[in-house]
């Protein structure tokens, strides 16, 4: 994140906005602009992806389910941009802590001892550690002191658009995006590739709201998909993962997806219309 600050101290926020004798290092200025990149950078993070993804990809048959709310697209995007300033407020701390030297993110490659090699180990794992640490979060935030407090806002879309993707009570939002600054806190990775996983998994993110079911048949067991996580929605307390089963087959709250048996809810869609 410092190299996007840098590029927006140089370009827009030295020249433009704030007065010469303010040090671009000084912690408060960079926790300022750090809300003003993460409101704008996380809005745009949602916004095009999801944009693309209803588009193109979201079987819009879904929409006439009966638990799709009236209007429920553009309370998605309320709902979300709403949040979006918060859960950047509380991002900005961590990232600042990231900027001020208190990770282990490192600018070249040849910086690690292994090379290339390091590079490729270091994303295996930042998935497998998120995956982990998001699925005790997500379950822990379904437990019923904490639930109807904080993760119930994103249960009230049923059927989820790829708008609903970000729709989230801003700590909740955030809880669930903690394990990917704890990891750089622990673990060594190049600052780029982090930059890169950051914005992959928020795309990942809006994927896995996006009614598409579309998996190689070899991964359907794997891959938590738009499927399982639609079972999610649907049924509550079923595949909490985030990119992998393995852990809600390991905490016993797997559920084969009902779209992959034939009776999800685009299924029950197309009987009402039949009939």
């Amino acid at each position: 994140m410092d190299v996007v600050l840098q590029v927006c101290d140089q370009c827009v926020f030295t020249p433009l906005l704030y007065p010469s004798w303010w040090p671009e290092d000084d912690i408060w200025r960079q926790f300022l602009t750090l809300n003003v990149v993460l409101t704008l950078g996380g809005t745009l993070v949602y916004l095009i992806p999801a944009t693309f993804s209803y588009s193109f990809v979201y079987d819009k048959r879904l929409l006439k389910h009966p638990q799709v709310l009236h209007r429920q697209v553009q309370k998605e995007i309320f709902y979300t941009l709403k949040s979006i300033p918060f859960m950047a407020l509380f991002t900005s701390v961590l990232f600042l802590l990231e900027i001020r030297g208190c990770s282990l993110l490192y600018n070249k490659i040849s910086d690690s001892k292994y090379g290339w090699w390091t590079v490729f180990a270091s994303v295996i794992a930042f998935i497998m550690f998120t995956d982990c640490l998001i699925y005790w979060i997500h379950r822990g935030l379904h437990h019923k002191l904490v639930y109807k407090h904080i993760h119930k806002p994103h249960h009230k879309w049923k059927i989820p658009t790829p708008f609903a993707s970000h729709a989230f009570h801003p700590l909740d939002g955030f809880l669930q995006s903690v394990p990917y600054h704890i990891y750089v806190f622990l673990f060594p990775m190049n600052k780029y590739v982090y930059l890169v996983l950051y914005i992959a998994v928020n795309v990942w993110t809006v994927s896995i709201h996006d009614g598409n079911y579309q998996v190689p048949n070899i991964l359907k067991s794997v891959v938590n998909g738009s499927a399982h996580h639609m079972d999610h929605h649907v049924f509550y307390n079923y595949n909490y993962g985030q990119y992998l089963t393995l852990w809600d087959r390991l905490g016993g709250s797997f559920r084969n997806p009902s779209s992959y048996e034939g009776n999800g809810p685009l299924e029950e869609v197309l009987k009402t219309k039949d009939t």
